[in-house]
Parts: structure tokens; C-alpha cells; sequence
């Protein structure tokens, strides 16, 4: 990997990136998705599994002595819907999975089941609603999925359902269902093709992040590394913002990361405190290799390293994240040089990672 090679984002990986973001892949139903990424590593992995929740687990051995086993993890599954009851004539009532805000839904085209039957979130026009009904915001349990007279037969109850948002890259941006996180799972595919070789790395590609980081957990205490790192995609909060009383937008202050500010490396988050070691080492690689970055401010949010931390006798670990707006919506967007900056942070950064980085002052 260097950089004038496939440090760069390739045509090849801006393809994979479109399957990636284009498969269905709602939390407990991540097949499409784990049979794109099998076949991208199954040649360069030195051992493949796909344990008992679905977590497709690559190791891939290093050379010399006393190398740090370093997990790399990046969760292939996406918020979604599931169908809970047939209410006849192609109507179907429906839950969400993950964290959607229901404003997001009304009048959204979606894909329904394995295979993708086509359907729309049913909300009464504005000709059959009144005044005051407009005035409020419908709420999931009066949303109905809708796929037509002809379909429902199709339609089973449990079948996970997509927005149908199609990716399009343009101008250095990408549009896209599912960025988080399957730009962390093109970037994870891509390491490890590339793994350096001072170390071992174990590559989790897991499920079931969106409803509670089921799969890191699993993962985790399976591979058993030195230390972690995530890669995930963070909300760029980085709109205007509204000046309550004015009629003026003004700047956005209160941001956790923003679009063309490089990769987000994690302080701290609702589930983790990232490991002081690894902040220090990431920050120097990014000042050495010269890629932009900046630091996530600490809040809200997980992400898998949630889970990965507390396991066996706990796992030193960070997240790094490719900032995107409008996550868990029908489209998201992110920027092609965050994508490259946090694929060349990491990189470098597991290049550069002292043997004795655990050794080193808390």
C-alpha cells in the first residue's frame, strides 16, 4: 500500500463501496452484505470464519516476533424496518430497527424482503388531512408499509425493509443509503488486502451494531486482541443552525465533527472512553503522514468499541470514523477525502504502532 497506489480511493473500491451501500442488510439479516465481503477477503485471509451470529472474522499473520494482535472492526448491518403484521390489499404494519426518527419516513420509497419487493410508507396527503392533523407529527404505529394489491402475497412477516436510495458519487461526494457503516467496511476490506506486516491483524467484519453492538461482543472475545479499533461513520453536525427569535441562519457551533475536516478520532462516547495511548498514537501518525484530522467531541453515540472494551480482561480501544451527514435517513453523504484521510490514518498508523504501545504512561 503506498501513496501514490491503493491509498488513494480506487474506481475499483468507489464500485465495491455502490454493492456495499446497494445491499440489504437490516441488524440479524446481514447475509447480503457478509457475501460481498467474503468474497473480497477470502483470498487474502490466512483464516476465515463466520461464527454462530454471523460476524465474518479474518486473521491475517505478520512477520517477525512478539507482533501486537490488533482487531480492526467495522459493523456490515444498517438501521431498518422489519414487517410485524399483514393487514391484507399490500398493507403491512412494520417496526423500526435501530435509530430512525419517524419524521424521516411518511412518503419514502423502500425495498421489502430478500427479494427487494418494491413499496412506499403510506401518509395521507395533504388533501385528506386537516389543519390540525398537519400540525402533528405521525408516529410509526400510524405509518403502514404499502406494496400494492398484487405484491403482499410476496411480503412474509419478519422480512427487513430498505429505503431503496440508490449511490451516486459526484463532484468528490458520495451519496448513499447505509454509509454507516459500510464505508467502514470498504476501508476495513481494503487493510486488510494491505496488512502491514508488523503486525497481526484480525479483521471483524460483525452484525447486529445498530441495536446494541450484539456482534462486537462475540467477535471480541473470539479474536482475543492486544488492542482495537473501529472504524464506523460519525454525524457531521456541521449544518447551519437557527437563531432562535432571528431570521438569520447562522454558524453551526455546538458540531461534533464536520465534512472535509479529515477522519474523527474518538475521545470519548455514551459507551466508550477511548484509550489514552492510542489517541496520543493517532494524533502523532496524522501529524508525521500529514492527513488532516480532528478530534470527535465527546457525547453522544456508540460504536462497537462499546462492546469491544469490556471484554475478557478488557481490550484497549479507539474509534475513527469517516464523518457523514444525515446518517440513519434514506440518503447520507460524505466526502471522498475523509474517506482516503481515515484509510491513510489507519494505515499509517498500524505501520508506525509500537510493539510496546500497552507498556507505555496511561
Amino acid at each position: 500500500m503506498t501513496e501514490n497506489g491503493s491509498l488513494k480511493i480506487s474506481d475499483e473500491q468507489v464500485s465495491l463501496l455502490e454493492r456495499l451501500c446497494n445491499a440489504s442488510a437490516v441488524s440479524g439479516d446481514e447475509a447480503e452484505v457478509r457475501k460481498i465481503v467474503i468474497e473480497e477477503v477470502r483470498a487474502v485471509a490466512d483464516e476465515i470464519k463466520v461464527d454462530v451470529l454471523g460476524n465474518v472474522l479474518a486473521r491475517r499473520f505478520g512477520d517477525g516476533e512478539n507482533r501486537l494482535k490488533v482487531m480492526l472492526a467495522a459493523h456490515m448491518d444498517e438501521v431498518g424496518m422489519m414487517v410485524i403484521h399483514d393487514e391484507g390489499k399490500g398493507i403491512f404494519r412494520f417496526k423500526l430497527v435501530g435509530g430512525i426518527p419517524a419524521h424521516f419516513l411518511p412518503a419514502k420509497s423502500v425495498a421489502v424482503g430478500k427479494n427487494k419487493i418494491p413499496g412506499i410508507i403510506g401518509a395521507a396527503p395533504i388533501h385528506l388531512t386537516s389543519a390540525a392533523e398537519r400540525q402533528n407529527l405521525i408516529s410509526v404505529d400510524d405509518m403502514r408499509l404499502d406494496v400494492g394489491p398484487d405484491n403482499g402475497e410476496y411480503v412474509e412477516i419478519g422480512d427487513r425493509v430498505v429505503f431503496s436510495t440508490e449511490f451516486a458519487d459526484h463532484d468528490n461526494a458520495v451519496f448513499a443509503k447505509a454509509l454507516d457503516d459500510r464505508i467502514g467496511v470498504s476501508i476495513l476490506i481494503q487493510l486488510l488486502k494491505n496488512a502491514p506486516k508488523n503486525i497481526d491483524l484480525f479483521a471483524a467484519f460483525t452484525v447486529q451494531e445498530e441495536v446494541g453492538q450484539r456482534g462486537a461482543s462475540a467477535a471480541a472475545f473470539e479474536l482475543d486482541p492486544d488492542i482495537a479499533i473501529v472504524i464506523d461513520s460519525t454525524p457531521a453536525n456541521d449544518q447551519p443552525a437557527w437563531d432562535e427569535g432571528d431570521d438569520r441562519w447562522s454558524g453551526n457551533k455546538q458540531y461534533n465533527t464536520r465534512i472535509r475536516k479529515g477522519p474523527a478520532i474518538y475521545i470519548a462516547d455514551r459507551g466508550t472512553i477511548s484509550d489514552p495511548r492510542l489517541i496520543k498514537h493517532f494524533v502523532n501518525t496524522s501529524h508525521v503522514e500529514g492527513i488532516p484530522f480532528q478530534l470527535r467531541q465527546p457525547g453522544g453515540g456508540r460504536t462497537d468499541a462499546a462492546a469491544i472494551h469490556k471484554q475478557r480482561s478488557g481490550i484497549p480501544s479507539i474509534s475513527i470514523s469517516v464523518p457523514a451527514r444525515y446518517l440513519h435517513s434514506p440518503v447520507s453523504i460524505c466526502d471522498i477525502l475523509d474517506w482516503m484521510n481515515t484509510q491513510k490514518l489507519i494505515y499509517f498508523g498500524l505501520v508506525g504502532m509500537p510493539g510496546d504501545i500497552l507498556a507505555m504512561e496511561l
